[in-house]
């Protein structure tokens, strides 16, 4: 069952890849302002790293050692005006990821992470992308999951660190506070084990962002579908975007630069690419979230 998802990634990612190659827009080439912008450190080593988890479909699909999907799409295309190469390291899960920057060993994450308040007391985030949160679920939804309200009872998996953890572990306490049956958190480092549990019959719903979740149900030749859509499942605007350090000057650049991939349509063209129009941010920012 593992493998089978595996191979439907590998796929997807191939014919993505394929697809960028076919596209009708001018190309892109290396805006000078944009590029003076960069800190020196950037433009002296021709280069910058961006962290990722490796296991966000469609935003983060590693094959090898190989990123694609949008995220790698759009990273591509802002190496190109930024004029500087991007090079790409993994790290498992989302805590790693955003303690590798703080510590300078990455220099940011082009994500989309979730941006929230209490992440922005430690990084900004350039936001690109509008998200909202439902369950996978067996198809049929057995379990009867239409909201984060009818969870009780339940076995739900999330990755661990992320903003759903949070909201589904919140959940769980108040299931038990009113009376009601036990709602037992499964977490785990990354998406394809968390939909793993859910396609095994070891968890009920995977707790996580629509955009991926989609991609999944895609992919699952109708074993699964999606459950609480439409609905805030405890969450209110959900914005999502690159990482960088407090106050790092990359950050205006970035969203500069994602600004000039709009007007030119390569966003557009890479979100409608990998199946993400309905994800798509008319007017990116810098720490949206609140």
């Amino acid at each position: 069952m593992k493998s089978t998802l595996f191979a439907a990634t590998a796929l997807l990612a191939v014919s993505g890849v394929a697809l960028a190659q076919q596209s009708n827009l001018p190309p892109l080439s290396k805006n000078q302002a944009l590029h003076d912008q960069l800190p020196e450190k950037f433009r002296t080593a021709g280069k910058m790293i961006s962290v990722n988890n490796g296991s966000f479909p469609p935003y983060e699909i590693l094959e090898g050692q190989k990123l694609n999907g949008a995220s790698a799409d759009l990273s591509d295309a802002l190496s190109e005006i930024l004029g500087v190469k991007i090079e790409h390291s993994t790290v498992g899960g989302l805590p790693a990821r955003l303690t590798g920057i703080d510590a300078g060993r990455f220099d940011f994450a082009l994500g989309p992470v979730g941006d929230f308040k209490s992440r922005q007391e430690a990084n900004d985030f350039v936001d690109w992308v509008k998200e909202y949160v439902v369950f996978a679920v067996k198809a049929g939804n057995p379990a009867g999951i239409t909201s984060l309200e009818t969870a009780c009872g339940t076995r739900i998996s999330v990755m661990a660190g992320g903003s759903a953890e949070r909201v589904i572990t919140r959940a769980a306490e108040d299931c038990e506070k009113n009376g009601q049956p036990k709602l037992v958190v499964q977490s785990f480092t990354d998406q394809p084990t968390s939909i793993l549990a859910v396609r095994s019959g070891r968890a009920d719903a995977f707790f996580s962002s629509q955009a991926p979740l989609s991609y999944f149900v895609q992919q699952s030749n109708g074993e699964l579908e999606l459950a609480g859509v439409g609905q805030s499942n405890g969450f209110d605007d959900l914005f999502q975007g690159a990482v960088v350090q407090k106050g790092s000057p990359l950050g205006p650049v970035l969203l500069e630069g994602i600004k000039l991939l709009q007007e030119s349509g390569h966003y557009q063209e890479i979100m409608t690419r990998w199946g993400l129009e309905n994800n798509m941010l008319l007017e990116p920012g810098i720490n949206l979230g609140k």
